[in-house]
């Protein structure tokens, strides 16, 4: 009897450690003004990416690059654009322009000039770029309501993050012949920014790369997988963007593959035929797998 109720006191003392320590975080949530969520929200935000499998030279035997671009204005993609004011209430949510730009300002990840990753690139450098000017004219009329001469003025325009519309990728499709299974590896990524400037009286508009991500980073997995993706089914989902990326979850056209001129699908096709192309390059290199076995 002496040992039971030795026992039944100690489970006691630990459910009221329990009882003690829920209690104890509620009250924290209240302390810290969390009054626009009902439970604390904690556990993306403490999320560490999976590292990637190693993978030994001698096991790939085939590879290919692949370069694609992601359109965030399709209806698939949107929750990669969305929302992109930030000023206003988003339920916590950063889309993926901004979570890069925030990451990049902060220190928190290391992004480069083109796909080889091989000149660093630094904020303010890129913040001259993106923060432009441009001279509009202004007219004036005297008391009659004639044209006088007017004026030249300098307007300052800001990066806008809206103006981020699509996302470039880099990509390796491999073949492992441990189990002889076709895999990809996404290595860098790209902010694809719309820039319009002022040419001949005319506002000519155009794509400009803002700098290229190494993918295969710890420290940017690490960033992307503590910022949720909206999830149309469920507000509280678990995909963030750095399962969109390992599960593929977007809508992407080719744009490029390894080739002896180097060259891009727009640079020899346009239209239609650039389409066309873009997709027989995607099933040329789905069929790779199929077609290494014999029957």
């Amino acid at each position: 009897m002496k040992r039971i109720a030795f026992y039944l006191g100690v489970l006691l003392i630990a459910m009221s450690s329990v009882f003690t320590t829920n209690a104890q975080s509620v009250l924290d949530a209240e302390d810290d003004n969390n009054f626009n969520n009902f439970y604390s929200r904690t556990l993306t935000g403490q999320k560490k990416a999976m590292p990637y499998a190693y993978l030994r030279e001698n096991d790939v035997v085939w590879e290919t690059a692949i370069w694609r671009t992601i359109d965030m204005r399709e209806k698939f993609n949107q929750y990669l654009y969305f929302p992109n004011d930030q000023t206003r209430s988003t339920q916590g949510r950063i889309n993926l322009t901004n979570t890069s730009m925030n990451a990049f300002k902060d220190g928190l990840i290391e992004v480069f000039e083109d796909d080889d990753m091989k000149i660093p690139k630094d904020y303010e450098s890129l913040s001259s770029v993106l923060h432009k000017s441009r001279i509009i004219h202004i007219a004036e009329f005297d008391e009659y309501g004639e044209e006088m001469e007017g004026r030249d003025t300098t307007v300052y325009e800001e990066f806008n993050p809206e103006d981020v519309l699509s996302v470039r990728l880099k990509e390796y499709w491999y073949i492992d012949k441990q189990d002889t299974r076709q895999k990809v590896r996404i290595v860098a990524m790209a902010l694809v920014y719309n820039d319009c400037k002022d040419r001949d009286g005319e506002r000519v508009c155009g794509t400009v790369d803002l700098f290229w991500v190494p993918m295969n980073d710890m420290r940017v997995r690490n960033v992307l997988v503590t910022h949720k993706c909206y999830d149309e089914n469920n507000s509280n989902g678990e995909r963030t963007y750095d399962d969109v990326f390992i599960s593929r979850y977007f809508d992407s056209s080719v744009t490029r593959e390894s080739n002896r001129f180097n060259s891009t699908v727009g640079s020899y096709l346009t239209g239609t035929d650039a389409i066309v192309e873009s997709q027989n390059i995607e099933n040329k290199v789905f069929d790779i797998e199929s077609d290494m076995w014999e029957y």
